[in-house]
């Protein structure tokens, strides 16, 4: 129950901060070209507060906190008044009303650079791009534990998440990835991981794990939790004991114990394993005994177990002065950008799944984690956020800025306004096509809460 309140109160928060900056913007180049704002919401349905200015715009807080809009006084909505009409929107030239429209799209921009660069000055904790294990794929390309990622396909990378993104792109396109890494001794190496061998159909969300690579911060330690009474382990291991070896396999998490030590008993007799305790590496006897796991099914067992939750320290953090911060915000952002496009060109092309569009519980989630993460992360999301609002509204589609953008181009381009009858067939499809995308977007979100 925490953790849902925990998300409609983000995603309130979230979508609240990013449509008012996306409406002010509208209604700040509006009010500049001289244009008569009626009302400026910030949600849709009954108003839950309101004012009004001066200047006659009523500022309306309402009840479905899923957007927001501005309405303008236009001749094609209301009937205005003679001595009004040089404040209408329809009045405007046509530049004017390009501003107007594309003023939102922007402002969601500007506030994604102002808050990458807030982030930055903050600093973003975060974790490296450090190889944990490597199986499969991964350790036949050469890729050991302890390498750490520094560029895929020419393009860095400093953390994690970069680097798993980097090689999500290149799987998608279907192409082998060159993954330049700075080995234990900062000697830089570069393999080809065979991404373009992944079969098809293959899970986009995990392409490490596919390859083989696990990043050092996945593995949880093999540190002992505690040590049950009359088990084998008794006496032999304590509690804070680390695990590194058993039977003379290197351990590099704790996942991977229950099978060395399944492997132990089956050679049988004793076996050695290695431990690291207080500073000193031991190699201490012990010998497995067979006993029953929770599902009744027979295992090799020494009675031990691992914390039951894992929160694995930061080893990397982005941090900037006010005035270098800058140009990394700007750089950030367009990488930002192109990484957004080009997810919705593979959508397209079908080099995507659509899996990857997803809707509001979604973001409500994301929106949540992020904020547990702390202030660096959320200021992330807004970011990521506000430029995905950016371009969704700058998409050619009627009834989206960029449905309006297209419809003055071509006023442009012919001399004269689209026919009230054309406006309309494109606001009916504009809907369609918006209502689908929505649709999709939900049941993507409903197939994301069904466990596997």
């Amino acid at each position: 129950m925490g953790d849902f309140i925990g998300s409609v109160w983000w995603m309130i928060v979230s979508l609240g901060l990013l449509v008012t900056f996306h409406e002010f913007g509208h209604y700040w180049v509006a009010r500049r070209c001289g244009i008569k704002v009626l009302r400026f919401s910030v949600g849709f349905g009954k108003p839950l507060w309101s004012r009004r200015n001066r200047a006659g715009t009523e500022f309306a807080i309402a009840a479905i906190p899923l957007g927001g809009y501005v309405k303008m006084l236009d001749e094609r909505e209301v009937e205005v008044h003679p001595a009004e009409r040089g404040q209408a929107f329809n009045h405007k030239t046509v530049w004017q009303r390009i501003a107007v429209v594309a003023a939102g799209p922007a402002a969601n921009l500007i506030l994604c650079i102002a808050l990458l660069w807030a982030m930055f000055v903050i600093g973003k904790q975060d974790y490296s791009a450090t190889i944990g294990r490597t199986t499969g794929m991964a350790q036949t390309a050469g890729l050991q534990a302890g390498d750490r990622v520094v560029k895929v396909d020419g393009r860095s990378v400093a953390t994690a998440g970069e680097a798993s993104m980097a090689l999500t792109t290149a799987a998608m396109d279907r192409h082998d990835a060159k993954v330049e890494v700075l080995d234990g001794l900062d000697q830089v190496r570069t393999r080809t991981l065979p991404l373009s061998q992944l079969p098809a159909g293959f899970d986009e969300r995990r392409v490490p794990q596919l390859t083989g690579l696990s990043w050092q911060f996945w593995l949880q330690p093999a540190l002992v939790d505690k040590v049950l009474p009359d088990a084998a382990a008794q006496g032999v291991l304590v509690p804070g004991d680390l695990i590194v070896a058993v039977d003379g396999q290197r351990i590099e998490g704790a996942d991977q114990v229950p099978a060395q030590i399944a492997a132990l008993g089956q050679r049988g007799g004793p076996g050695m394993i290695d431990v690291l305790r207080g500073g000193e590496r031991l190699a201490l006897e012990i010998t497995p005994r067979q006993g029953v796991d929770g599902r009744g099914q027979p295992t090799w067992q020494i009675g031990i177990g691992f914390p039951e939750t894992h929160a694995p320290s930061y080893d990397a953090e982005l941090k900037f002065g006010p005035f270098a911060a800058v140009p990394v915000a700007l750089r950030e952002t367009a990488r930002m950008a192109g990484d957004s496009l080009g997810m919705m060109r593979r959508i397209v092309t079908g080099n995507a799944s659509l899996q990857n569009i997803s809707g509001p519980v979604t973001i409500a989630r994301v929106a949540n984690v992020s904020a547990k993460r702390g202030l660096d992360w959320f200021l992330y999301f807004l970011a990521l956020l506000s430029l995905s609002l950016c371009i969704i509204n700058l998409l050619p589609i009627p009834i989206l800025d960029g449905g309006h953008l297209l419809y003055y181009l071509i006023e442009l381009v012919k001399g004269s306004p689209l026919s009230e009858r054309a406006m309309a067939a494109g606001q009916y499809v504009g809907l369609a096509l918006l209502a689908g995308l929505m649709g999709l977007a939900f049941y993507n979100d409903i197939l994301g809460l069904v466990p596997r």
